[in-house]
């Protein structure tokens, strides 16, 4: 028997007991039953109930059943066997709701000193039993409610059927049993109510409302089990996706799948045997959950927290998701099949990785021991359809007048640099800006994960590359930025300066290549300055400020700021040109900017773009061409 989920049952047949094992981290339900007078828990083979965790021993515990009454004995574990807060070698006879802890699991023991012969003797036990299990339901409806709170006050759950007799003791390790709903005595009380619009810990700060979540336990449990038996028979089978298709792939689990459904398990009738395919199939082979999420274009990032803690972002706002990966171990299967085709890893000595998608999505992913709560992967996606200027316009991002000097700016080679911070649009503001450079002209990208999508015919893409696991072969950004001087680029495209190569790319502005791009994260225009200066200093050349200065005022041209409110509008709210040096400060003119009046009925940001009335010096310079 094989502890597949956190909670497990063990009813008594004769003079036995009952035993409820609660996982710290709130696991899916699940039924296991036992009739054993000697029960031993721990992470060997050769133990009744198998637990997981790195503070479990091989051989842990023992329960003993003698004459109706249950011992427990400790097994010499280095991490020891608690009850009620105290380290044990032996105890017993335990007595009914003793607290016992092994590990990350808490187990609550539930005994009978009466052997209930008569129907009327089982129906009580088997009452009792319900009961405890209704319990622990109550205790994680509970948690969930305390993590995620709901749009408006919940409301008591309905009374269900009662639940049906305990079956015989089965052979392990067994497929989850179907289980009917609680009874109406172990409802969860309804939560306090909450204001809308916002949740704890975010400073007033208007999300999503966010639902109570609905979780399917008995599809939850068959979805595990079934996900499990997959990945074994995939192992013992040797079967190699990496020498395979995609398509031979999909089509060899899911005939997996069926044989396994056919031959090993039998669902209840309450089970969408198709649905319960696809997700298997999805989690075996593709990103699970989150393949239905990738699909929907109205979603535009997806934050795994863990692997049954899924955020969406739709329209600006974040929701949480009711979808869950199985385990963390689903969730580390669907961060490899991510990185292992771009040639990268991640692993305990290097546990974060930035990754992209075939459709250019950003992915980054975090894992253990960095991630304490369990692997962590947030994907920003990329909308199928590329942005082009006139949908800023539509959306309210910009003006028609912007967009006029803005395509000026690229036509005439203006370096430019697109300022703004997380979220804020500057990749997608990138692609459309690059839209504006003529068909005759080679262009140079170069990003840590390539994202942007040019259409232009003589481009060249280039990707930075992490370190093997020796150590060796890394290739940051400024190797590629020196090496794309050398490829007789007529402009340099760079995805985002982060560190040293600024300064390259402020000398490749500086020595013929205008018309160049890149991407910076800052507030203001003002700010967009202060952290170029920073990552200059980064290079390591110990160059003074002043000359770092000159080398920006004469190699930058154009500052555009992008800012993301609240409510998830996107506002190109500055355009701003450097105009020189005077008294070692960098002069700043802003062409265009945005005057932010307050929020409308639809809690939408609005205000107005207003021109500063100053004639571009690049436009003047222009003129006198």
């Amino acid at each position: 028997m094989f502890l597949y989920a956190g909670i497990i049952f063990m009813a008594e047949s004769q003079s036995g007991f009952v035993l409820m094992v609660v996982a710290d981290d709130y696991d899916i339900l699940d039924e296991v039953f036992v009739d054993k007078d000697r029960f031993v828990l721990g992470k060997a083979e050769s133990c009744d109930l198998r637990l997981k965790g790195w503070n479990v021993s091989k051989l842990h515990a023992t329960f003993l059943l003698n004459e109706g009454s249950v011992f427990i004995e400790d097994s010499g574990s280095i991490f020891g066997t608690w009850v009620d807060g105290e380290r044990i070698n032996r105890l017993g006879p335990l007595s009914s709701n003793t607290v016992i802890k092994i590990g990350n699991y808490s187990l609550t023991l539930h005994t009978n000193q009466e052997r209930h012969e008569t129907g009327a003797g089982r129906e009580r036990q088997n009452h009792a039993v319900n009961h405890a299990i209704s319990a622990i339901e109550q205790d994680y409806e509970e948690v969930l409610v305390a993590e995620r709170p709901p749009k408006q006050a919940s409301q008591p759950r309905p009374a269900a059927a009662p639940r049906q007799q305990f079956a015989e003791p089965v052979q392990a390790p067994p497929p989850p049993p179907p289980r009917a709903a609680p009874v109406a005595a172990a409802a969860a009380p309804a939560p306090a109510p909450q204001q809308p619009g916002t949740r704890p810990g975010a400073g007033g700060k208007q999300v999503a409302n966010i639902p109570a979540r609905v979780i399917d336990f008995e599809f939850s449990r068959w979805r595990k089990t079934l996900h499990e038996a997959v990945l074994h028979e995939i192992d013992l089978r040797r079967i190699d996706a990496n020498k395979m298709s995609e398509h031979d792939l999909k089509a060899n689990v899911k005939s997996l799948i069926k044989e396994l459904l056919s031959t090993t398990f039998t669902l209840p009738d309450n089970i969408d045997t198709e649905l319960l395919t696809k997700e298997v199939l999805d989690e075996a082979v593709g990103l699970g959950p989150l393949e239905p999420m990738i699909a929907d274009e109205s979603v535009t990032e997806i934050m795994v927290n863990r692997h049954d803690e899924i955020w969406v972002e739709r329209g600006g706002r974040l929701e949480l998701s009711s979808a869950t990966f199985t385990s963390d171990l689903a969730v580390l299967g669907a961060i490899e099949r991510i990185v292992t085709p771009l040639g990268r890893r991640i692993d305990e000595s290097s546990p974060m990785v930035d990754a992209r998608l075939r459709d250019g999505s950003r992915v980054n992913a975090i894992i253990s021991p960095l991630s304490l709560r369990g692997p962590t992967l947030t994907i920003r996606k990329f909308s199928r359809r590329k942005m082009v200027a006139e949908d800023l316009i539509k959306y309210g991002s910009m003006t028609e007048d912007m967009l006029d000097i803005l395509r000026s700016a690229v036509e005439q080679r203006l370096n430019i640099v697109v300022s703004g911070g997380t979220g804020s649009g500057k990749t997608t503001f990138l692609n459309m800006m690059s839209a504006f450079v003529p068909n005759d002209e080679r262009i140079v990208t170069i990003e840590d994960a390539a994202e942007l999508q040019l259409s232009q015919p003589n481009l060249v893409s280039l990707e930075s590359r992490p370190p093997n696991v020796e150590g060796k072969g890394h290739v940051a950004i400024r190797d590629l930025v020196r090496n794309s001087l050398r490829m007789r680029p007529d402009r340099i495209i760079v995805g985002e300066c982060r560190g040293g190569e600024a300064l390259d790319m402020l000398q490749a502005m500086n020595t013929g290549h205008d018309g160049s791009m890149t991407t910076l994260h800052a507030n203001s225009p003002r700010d967009a300055l202060a952290r170029m200066e920073v990552l200059v200093l980064m290079a390591g050349m110990n160059l003074p400020v002043r000359a770092i200065r000159e080398q920006i005022s004469s190699a930058v041209h154009l500052i555009i700021q992008l800012t993301r409110y609240s409510c998830g509008a996107r506002k190109v709210t500055a355009i701003t040109e450097v105009v020189g040096i005077e008294s070692e400060t960098v002069q700043l003119q802003d062409i265009f900017k945005f005057h932010r009046e307050g929020i409308d009925q639809n809690g939408k940001t609005y205000g107005e773009f207003r021109y500063s009335g100053m004639k571009p010096v690049f436009m003047e310079r222009m003129e006198n061409e």
